[in-house]
């Protein structure tokens, strides 16, 4: 288990002096990897977008979908195409309008930029096209549901097509969105500094001056550091921390649920890290799972706060699947598979990122699994590494989790269809694809339920994931704060936020 070192929590303190009324430090869990939302994948990254590029469409409090940079979207062509009419007056950081055109250009950027991983989450789209001064048709080869909720995260982000044309593979250290900030400074693992735009939008729902992005993977450190007013407001707070917060009338605690799964992925495919009895054969993958006890994971490491689970989607989300239970525990099955496979011993590297949830679950995960006959060697990585490394199939297997979309497609398609960008172990079924394309290319809620419940069934016997538990939300803020709203994406909105 991590642990509080004064040393570091004494450095973070002398970082981060007392800051002027004006400026927000925010806390998070670790350094984002890229700031370029057609290349990101971090939940990081995902954070700091929040100031830096609004998106097409935006999620309220409940998970529904409102305009942000359109105000208003209609299907078209049976569904075979979406028109969006885009906001008046909006402005990137760079000072160029947002207009049909670029739209146009920031949707084809995610299309067809090298390394995008967005692609996958725009589906079927085949052309983007301006369809007036102020209004974009994008066009696909059939219909496709989860388009909307695909626009609602970062491929509804969209960067000044001059800057993109300008600064090309260096976007990302200067990056031009239409957010309410624009980066000013970035130090590598240490912190993200921006400062308002004036142009925005929006601009009477933004009240700081600055905003101090200071990545502390430590989740004790990030609370120590809230309630000694180093930081004004932390994401994801651990609950074995929830109790010190309550307590503390310096600070408050939020609490909301989330879309988010963690989940173990298993490189099965990708190189020859592959060349594992994990990686080869779902017997000891299987076996894996059946050493693992979810709610005793949940108690010991979540202090009973986070709920199990075995899905991409929570229990209560829409598509999530009833009828595939969490399995319980069962240490005589799991080495009743491994001796079928063929293995008295197996031993799996596993990497963990290096923050304290991630750990603490590791080690229990470890102790579990060390009764069934599974030795996991965990190697504790920072955040970003890992993340190129899952990409690079560097890995045999890993601990991550996916923050969540409000459609189960996001969720799914990306990570485990063949040859998608997201899908690190390079899992392929040729079931699995048909089912998650009839769910994402149906626009009936009971069949797409029904393609995901079968597409589920195969991914849970063949486990390229093996899914664990579903956090709930809990973030801390300064007694000054006021106007944070817990979304169930679990990322902090700029608009509204204001010190009193």
């Amino acid at each position: 288990m991590m642990r509080i070192l004064p040393a570091a929590l004494l450095a973070l303190g002398l970082l981060a002096l007392p800051a002027a009324a004006q400026t927000i430090r925010i806390g998070i869990a670790s350094d984002p990897d890229v700031l370029d939302p057609t290349l990101s994948r971090s939940v990081a990254a995902r954070q700091v977008f929040m100031a830096l590029c609004d998106k097409l469409i935006e999620v309220d409090e409940r998970g529904g979908l409102v305009p942000q940079l359109a105000t208003a979207w209609e299907w078209q062509e049976d569904g075979r195409a979406l028109l969006l009419t885009l906001r008046e007056g909006v402005r990137f950081h760079d000072g160029a309008a947002l207009d049909a055109e670029a739209a146009v250009a920031g949707l084809n950027r995610h299309m067809t930029a090298q390394g995008s991983t967005r692609r996958g989450e725009l589906g079927p789209v085949t052309a983007v096209e301006a369809a007036g001064p102020m209004q974009v048709r994008i066009r696909l080869s059939e219909p496709f549901a989860p388009l909307l909720a695909a626009l609602s995260d970062r491929a509804g982000m969209l960067v000044s097509p001059r800057q993109a044309h300008v600064l090309g593979a260096d976007f990302q250290a200067a990056p031009a969105c239409a957010g309410p900030f624009r980066l000013t400074r970035r130090v590598a693992l240490d912190r993200i500094e921006l400062e308002r735009f004036d142009g925005y939008w929006n601009r009477s729902a933004i009240h700081a001056e600055r905003v101090i992005y200071r990545p502390v993977p430590d989740t004790t450190v990030r609370s120590a550091n809230l309630r000694a007013g180093s930081l004004d407001v932390i994401e994801r707070v651990n609950p074995s921390d929830v109790g010190t917060l309550r307590g503390d009338r310096r600070v408050r605690l939020l609490e909301g649920p989330s879309l988010a799964s963690v989940y173990i992925a298993v490189n099965v495919a990708n190189g020859p890290k592959a060349d594992t009895p994990l990686g080869r054969d779902p017997r000891v993958r299987e076996a894996l799972e059946a050493s693992i006890d979810r709610e005793i994971l949940n108690r010991v490491a979540f202090e009973g706060l986070f709920r199990p689970g075995n899905q991409s989607t929570p229990p209560g989300h829409p598509q999530h699947v009833a009828g595939l239970p969490v399995p319980g525990r069962d240490v005589a099955r799991a080495r009743a598979l491994l001796r079928e496979a063929g293995q008295e011993r197996v031993r799996v590297k596993l990497s963990v990122p290096n923050t304290t949830e991630y750990v603490q679950a590791s080690e229990v995960l470890q102790s579990m699994a060390a009764e069934a006959g599974i030795t996991l060697e965990l190697q504790v990585t920072e955040t970003a590494t890992l993340l190129r490394q899952w990409t690079a199939g560097d890995f045999e297997a890993l601990i991550i989790a996916w923050s969540g979309r409000t459609d189960i497609d996001g969720n799914l398609w990306g990570f485990n269809a063949c040859r998608e960008s997201l899908n690190g172990g390079r899992y392929c079924s040729e079931a699995a694809d048909a089912a998650m394309r009839e769910g994402r290319t149906s626009v009936d809620p009971a069949a797409r339920r029904a393609a995901y419940g079968r597409a589920m069934e195969i991914l849970l016997r063949d486990r390229p994931y093996i899914y664990l538990w579903h956090p709930t939300w809990f973030f801390g803020t300064g007694a000054a704060v006021q106007g944070l709203r817990m979304v169930p994406d679990g990322l902090i909105r700029l608009q509204g936020l204001r010190l009193r």
